[in-house]
């Protein structure tokens, strides 16, 4: 079994860092659960694939292996189908006798990743981080592993590379082993519950901070106009009255 460095928080933040520099392509929440979801039905029911924007919507939706579970309405998932498709990670197609387009994802070719790489890519985009054991187990229906040093070599392999596509968490309070998780967004946050159990939630999607940024920035701007305006104002009525002075 890995080991994780022992000071996690500054680990991961280091590890996000160093994927950023190395230009790994970054989603936000809605593009995960759309690409975790079109990899996992390519996977498990291929019969289904490529996919209709209903089924894409009712699979980010269905109940069973998703953490957070979630109700994405059209508008969302079409926001997130576009995005990935300028990220050249989804594509349409327009399949004879379709009354409908269909969409599929580009992962084998974009991220350069093997079936048994995207069964754990599809189990860590729609779950969150997890134990290599847990991994085992879930990503079985997706992909025949042979047993979970297989699935650990995987990941290795995946962390290994560059840029790197998943890392590992210090194990949470109170339990022993350490968890996987993909760099496709900053890493998952620790929240505590009622009961004294803690989950991971995703990260805050950080264009709403740049969108904070942007706001405050238009509000110190249109402080320092109002203050010109004043300024020229002022100057304007001196000058005025400068020129009574030769009427």
């Amino acid at each position: 079994m890995l080991e994780p460095n022992s000071d996690s928080s500054q680990d991961e933040n280091s590890e996000y860092a160093d994927s950023a520099k190395d230009d790994l392509v970054q989603l936000n929440f809605e593009e995960t659960r759309v690409l975790a979801s079109l990899i996992e039905k390519e996977l498990t029911t291929p019969e289904y694939y490529p996919m209709s924007l209903n089924g894409l919507v009712n699979a980010c939706n269905q109940k069973n292996n998703r953490l957070p579970k979630t109700s994405l309405d059209d508008d969302q998932i079409n926001r997130a189908i576009e995005d990935l498709r300028i990220k050249r990670l989804v594509h349409r197609v327009d399949l004879v006798g379709s009354r409908v387009p269909k969409f599929q994802h580009n992962a084998e070719k974009e991220l350069d990743l093997i079936k048994a790489e995207r069964a754990l890519i599809a189990e860590l985009l729609n779950r969150g981080p997890q134990t290599g054991g847990e991994l085992n187990n879930r990503a079985d229906r997706m992909f025949e592993f042979d047993g979970l040093q297989d699935v650990e070599d995987t990941l290795t392999d995946m962390m290994e590379r560059t840029p790197s596509l998943v890392g590992l968490m210090e194990a949470r309070p109170g339990q022993k082993e350490s968890r996987w998780f993909h760099k496709f967004a900053p890493p998952p946050q620790l929240e505590e519950l009622n009961d004294g159990s803690a989950v991971y939630v995703p990260a805050p999607d950080q264009r709403l901070d740049q969108l904070d940024n942007v706001l405050s920035e238009f509000n110190d701007l249109k402080e320092e106009v109002e203050a010109l305006r004043y300024q020229v104002r002022e100057l304007t009525d001196d000058f005025r009255n400068f020129r009574k002075q030769f009427e």
